[in-house]
């Protein structure tokens, strides 16, 4: 492809270093930043000019992104894989928005299953809707994976302080450890149970629902069935069939895409847990985000920035991996939000004709919160063979949290950055070891030890406090970066076919479990089965 030939044609005359940047420009400081929707993107650290940054943005035009980004908007089917619009843009908007998918206006029906969720939500924290012995709910489990978990569990860890209702707790794995470790310390007299599965089929989610049906009506009889759960699906036969009622369902739509679903009713828990307020403003911050990107000029671009970058290293540098490190403990899932966001989203190797790609896409997205990182991988960050660009994300102002605690996390989130960048020489090193009392050979023998080459780039994105509508900003300049990368790289951002070959081999060897006949797989598999059927208990 033209475009990604143009990047490493770029790259390639590229030849200096954070340093050199820094020293010839006084000013960049300042100038390599965008803001928008309360975020502030500081992207001075990163191999980047004033030259360099003009040429990744005339690319937009050569892929046609500004058309593009339009079109998403729009609700066409930009989906093509599945012949879908990609709208989740709309689950944040409001009356004043005219979202249309096919001549239809969309906002009616978002702000009507809104605000019927928002309903059952605040009846429920009233106490107005209660279990079956009367008892009012004091925790909701809501069971789901991928999307259908990580957005929700990621959010309500962020926004904790907020939690004034049922607490929320998360089920996602197939592991029977993790629904029986959460249900053991709750009552089924006072527990809601939200069955997340838009197909009402996904197999991880519905064997877990089944088991939690079977606490519930274990204790309470299966008549309780019906006052103790409620449905995040648009499966409404399998839903009756599973025996919950029409008006716990909540519904959304096949143009919502299971990672980008949380601003739905996916968001359910967090609704019960949070209330409506608190969920419209989360809303809201995204809301703001969406209007950012759409209307901001691509260099005060928050996401567009993030994109090019993100484009520069992997396709023009060749590297591999991209750390998303909040100094912030509340987003301690986000990175594994992240994860699914950007690698199921672009981890793709065939381009929008269905061709295979002659160059790389989605890097591998990784992280920990800060400081704890700092104990732990840091040591590759600063001196290891991989060069890794790095997103730190950081607040000015702490929540629950004593000034001097957050004063001190921060420094070390600037102190990691400016160490990353700048480094420190082997002649510094050799200096510093001399001043301290070190012999000469001693210094000369273990300075390249201590050396830190530097010129590893990153990233600030800093907010005034993780608040909810700097973490729906936040989220929703993760989500356009992805958009704008799928894009540049000319690939399909909203499908996930990767996942279903393991689905179904799961289906035709759950059989051999039983049969101990696994013939129609490999050698490899048909020893493993048979090891592990001879060590069962």
């Amino acid at each position: 492809m033209i475009l990604i030939d143009e990047i490493a044609s770029i790259s390639r005359q590229w030849n200096q270093t954070l340093t050199s940047l820094f020293k010839g420009d006084p000013g960049r400081a300042s100038r390599f930043v965008a803001e928008g929707a309360g975020l502030r993107l500081d992207y001075s650290k990163h191999w980047l000019d004033s030259a360099a940054l003009t040429r990744l943005f005339e690319l937009l035009c050569t892929c046609d992104f500004f058309e593009k980004r339009a079109s998403m908007f729009a609700g066409n089917r930009i989906n093509t894989t599945e012949n879908r619009a990609v709208l989740h843009v709309a689950l944040r908007g409001d009356s004043t928005d005219n979202f249309i998918i096919d001549g239809s206006l969309v906002m009616p029906s978002v702000i009507q299953a809104r605000e019927q969720s928002y309903v059952f939500a605040e009846d429920i924290r009233e106490g107005i809707v209660v279990g079956a012995t009367g008892r009012p709910f004091t925790d909701v489990v809501n069971i789901g994976i991928g999307g259908s978990d990580l957005g929700p569990l990621m959010v309500s860890e962020a926004l904790k302080p907020m939690i004034d209702g049922p607490r929320p707790h998360y089920v996602s794995n197939l592991d029977g450890a993790h629904l029986h470790d959460v249900l053991a310390s709750l009552d089924p007299q006072t527990t809601l149970i939200l069955i997340a599965s838009k197909t009402f089929t996904t197999q991880e989610t519905m064997h877990n629902a089944h088991k939690a049906k079977q606490w519930i009506s274990s204790e309470l009889g299966e008549t309780a069935v019906t006052e103790h759960f409620a449905a995040l699906s648009t499966n409404e036969g399998a839903v009756r069939a599973f025996g919950i009622s029409d008006t716990r369902i909540f519904g959304f739509w096949d143009w919502v895409g299971g990672r980008y679903s949380v601003w739905s009713t996916i968001g359910l828990s967090l609704v019960i847990a949070m209330g409506s307020k608190i969920f419209d403003r989360f809303l809201s911050g995204a809301r703001e985000m969406d209007r950012h990107f759409q209307n901001t000029p691509a260099d005060h671009n928050i996401p567009i920035l993030m994109a090019l970058i993100g484009i520069w290293y992997r396709n023009g540098f060749g590297l591999d991996t991209q750390a998303v490190l909040p100094y912030e403990q509340r987003l301690h899932r986000f990175s594994a939000y992240l994860q699914q966001m950007e690698m199921e989203s672009n981890g793709k190797r065939i381009d929008q004709n269905g061709k295979p790609l002659e160059y790389h896409t989605c890097p591998v997205i990784w992280g920990e919160p800060g400081t704890n990182g700092q104990h732990a991988f840091f040591q590759m960050l600063h001196q290891g063979t991989m060069v890794c660009p790095i997103d730190f994300i950081l607040t000015a102002n702490s929540i629950d949290t004593d000034h001097e605690s957050h004063s001190l996390l921060n420094a070390n989130c600037l102190a990691q950055a400016e160490a990353l960048a700048f480094g420190k020489s082997t002649d510094e090193v050799y200096q510093d070891m001399l001043a301290d009392g070190f012999s000469d050979s001693e210094a000369t023998r273990l300075g390249s030890h201590r050396t830190f080459p530097g010129n590893r780039p990153s990233s600030l994105i800093m907010m005034d406090a993780l608040t909810p509508e700097s973490l729906g900003a936040l989220i929703a300049a993760y989500e356009h970066k992805v958009f704008t990368q799928g894009i540049l790289w000319n690939i399909n951002s909203y499908d996930q076919w990767g996942v279903e070959l393991g689905k179904a081999q799961c289906k035709a060897l759950r059989p051999s479990f039983d049969s101990g006949n696994a013939s129609q797989f490999s050698t490899s598999t048909q020893e493993s089965l048979k090891w592990l059927l001879e060590k069962k208990y």
